[in-house]
């Protein structure tokens, strides 16, 4: 797979060529067209001057690599899989250049899949395969393997509001990759049940294990009917550890991104549009079926957006469209946070803008129309914000006691008459970054159901949105349960519920309630609930009720964490301690009694109007998994600060002056190490002040010229990887 070195002199996109070790397939007949390759080695070819002259220059670059092999220059014995390798890191990069400054972005119909639209998804598949290859047909592909495609350097996509000079090597469908992993129709036979009946792209990989579950997630479990047009969300575990030809690039887009808007590693988002309309013709007298959006990405307002302009198309048009529309999403600009993106489907245009970690907490950022945006057919203010106030309307009155159930890891159930209901709430009220599992609609037919349904041990923490009726006596051994009724039209005043025990829950008839005997640590803040009520009375718009609760979960939750965030900041080594000739210094543990001491005078206390027993929250949340999961992460971007220090420290050192005093073994350790910390700091996007890494290289480069020729030649070869 593509290989991420980071950018920098010499390495202008950050990466560098695809290693394959497969056999080359036989030749297509000139006759087929359901693909095309350009093979230098295809007698019906011909070649344009230009390309004719291009191509002259390819070969005069792989004949200076063997002229340089055999006179010995450079190689103190050559290696036959060294020089392999040498040929093909010096070919692509003169098919990079060629590619980055001759070729404009492919278009969609360049692209095509090999299967006609209509064709089933397991029959004749095929794609392109890495650069300079020929095709290939699947069955020689693993589990583990990149999804076939042709290398090809493209510019960062025509809706993009960035540099335009940065280039990304991208293969065929990677654009595409990077929004979703397929799109999948799902329909109803009444002799197989559900079934996926088409994949779109084609070459798209999916499990038996996970066609089952996109089979029953896709379709509405309750009694409710879901007459009509129907959208809500699920998720489910990845099958298998796929690799991505994106995966370095789209680690270090996910760096920018908010922690609950990060991609998912285990894990795929399915976003349904389930159509179900009378239909005398059919013997069972209804049509159903499902447009499927499979995804990493939990945009839940973009894809349900996205899917109210392609869903009605597709039932109207059938699976030409899903063909151009996978066209033109392979076509936009990757989802880099903090851009404004412009992007073109089916004679749309969508104007969104992806959120970073650094936007102001509090502030939407929201997109907002300009004169320029005549061709701008709709702008999302936001990608992933559902109706906050809607979904908790049921049971506002407790939103501070379910703010702690999901702070603490809770086991928790959501029931609700429909799919849209319950997976819209679990969204609600997983805002954070939830480190436990969490299904926004869950099935009898999961997966997952019989592991979170016995008795026999505690309840995992999860949060599970269901609307089966079984459930109400699967789960009733669970602590915490939430029945939400039908949501209330805007206007309509929602009735005060008291917090009833589990025995009173026997059937999802039950009336809606917050049922659990849990207590929470902290007093009920009356003041949000009386704001919220009188919203409701003035019949104010949903958005401001929206903007009122998000604000006050913000201002809770910051509350509650930068007592945390103060004491971690703590165990940081001062800089002074740093010295480039010693290993960085460690971090110093977290002690929960030395944290539990400084919630005396800098507690949450400072910053919040809400009182009760804070400290018992604390100890409750520091054995939750929640807690593991955010220390993980702060002390993962605390250790490579002090990396960066020590690197920079080191970059002011005049080493040169240092080897001096020093034998050729030690100068040689020297480079070695420095050539290590370089090639991680390039890997981990260490935040070094700008220019550090090229100081460091001058400094390698230094000390290498300052040795025997002969040592010279050895440490200026390129490394094997």
């Amino acid at each position: 797979m593509p290989e991420y070195r980071g950018e920098g002199e010499g390495n202008t996109n950050g990466w560098t060529g695809v290693k394959s070790d497969r056999k080359r397939p036989k030749r297509k007949k000139q006759g087929d067209t359901s693909q095309e390759s350009d093979t230098e080695n295809s007698e019906t070819i011909t070649m344009r001057p230009e390309k004719l002259s291009q191509r002259n220059s390819v070969d005069m670059t792989i004949h200076k690599v063997l002229i340089k092999a055999t006179n010995g220059t450079g190689f103190s014995s050559v290696n036959p899989l060294k020089l392999a390798k040498e040929l093909k890191d010096e070919k692509h990069r003169k098919l990079c250049e060629i590619n980055s400054t001759n070729s404009p972005d492919p278009l969609p119909g360049d692209r095509k899949d090999s299967n006609p639209a209509g064709a089933h998804c397991g029959a004749g598949l095929m794609a392109l395969q890495g650069p300079e290859e020929l095709l290939e047909e699947p069955e020689d592909l693993d589990e583990d393997s990149i999804s076939p495609a042709e290398e090809m350097t493209l510019s960062a996509g025509p809706g993009a509001e960035e540099d335009p000079q940065e280039a990304v090597p991208l293969l065929p469908w990677d654009r595409f990759s990077a929004w979703l992993h397929c799109i999948c129709v799902v329909g109803f036979d009444l002799e197989l049940g559900q079934a996926v009946e088409v994949i779109y792209p084609h070459h798209s990989k999916l499990s038996e294990k996970e066609k089952t579950s996109i089979c029953y997630l896709s379709f509405p479990d309750s009694n409710s009917g879901c007459l009509g047009d129907t959208q809500f969300c699920f998720r489910f575990r990845q099958g298998s550890n796929r690799k991505s030809s994106l995966g370095c690039f789209l680690e270090n887009a996910d760096r920018d991104a908010p922690p609950c808007l990060k991609r998912e590693q285990g894990h795929y988002y399915g976003y349904v549009y389930f159509r179900q309309v009378r239909d005398k013709s059919l013997k069972r007298g209804y049509f159903q079926k499902s447009l499927v959006l499979i995804s990493k990405l939990p945009y839940v307002t973009f894809f349900h957006s996205l899917l109210k302009i392609l869903a009605p198309e597709y039932f109207e048009k059938q699976e030409p469209c899903l063909e151009a529309a996978c066209n033109d999403i392979d076509r936009w600009p990757t989802p880099h946070p903090g851009r404004v993106l412009t992007l073109p489907i089916m004679g749309v245009v969508i104007k969104v803008r992806i959120p970073t970690c650094y936007d102001k907490p509090g502030t939407s950022q929201l997109v907002q129309s300009t004169q320029s945006d005549s061709s701008v057919s709709i702008v999302l203010p936001t990608i992933h914000e559902v109706d906050l106030f809607r979904c908790f309307y049921p049971v506002f009155f407790h939103i501070q006691m379910l703010w702690e159930l999901v702070l603490l890891g809770e086991a928790l159930v959501v029931m609700a008459p429909s799919p849209a209901e319950s997976s819209d709430t679990v969204y609600c009220i997983s805002p954070l970054r939830y480190s436990s599992d969490f299904r926004p609609y869950f099935t009898i037919h999961d997966s997952e159901f019989k592991e979170y349904t016995t008795r026999t041990q505690a309840p995992p923490s999860v949060i599970l949105g269901v609307t089966n009726p079984f459930f109400a006596k699967t789960l009733q051994h669970w602590p915490h349960i939430i029945r939400i009724g039908d949501m209330k039209q805007p206007g309509e005043m929602a009735k005060q519920m008291k917090v009833k025990k589990l025995k009173n829950l026997k059937t999802l008839d039950s009336k809606p309630g917050v049922y659990t005997a849990y207590k929470p640590y902290l007093n009920k803040d009356e003041e949000i609930i009386k704001q919220l009520q009188k919203g409701v009375n003035q019949k104010r718009p949903s958005a401001a009720q929206n903007a009122i609760l998000r604000r006050y979960f913000l201002e809770l939750t910051q509350s509650f964490i930068i007592p945390l965030e103060r004491y971690v900041a703590s165990l940081m080594p001062l800089q002074k301690s740093i010295s480039p000739w010693k290993s960085p210094p460690q971090l110093r543990p977290f002690i929960q009694q030395d944290f539990m001491k400084t919630l005396e005078k800098a507690g949450p206390q400072l910053t919040s109007r809400t009182k009760g027993d804070w400290i018992g929250l604390y100890r409750h949340f520091l054995k939750s998994p929640n807690f593991d999961g955010w220390f993980r992460s702060r002390r993962r971007e605390m250790t490579q600060k002090l990396e960066a220090l020590h690197l920079e420290a080191l970059c002011e050192e005049d080493l040169q002056q240092r080897i001096q005093r020093h034998t050729e073994v030690e100068a040689v350790d020297l480079v070695l190490k420095l050539k290590e910390k370089l090639t991680q700091a390039e890997k981990e996007q260490l935040p070094v002040r700008a220019g550090t890494l090229s100081k460091l290289r001058s400094h390698i480069e230094a000390v290498i010229l300052a040795l025997p020729e002969d040592l010279q030649g050895i440490l200026h070869k390129p490394e094997t990887p």
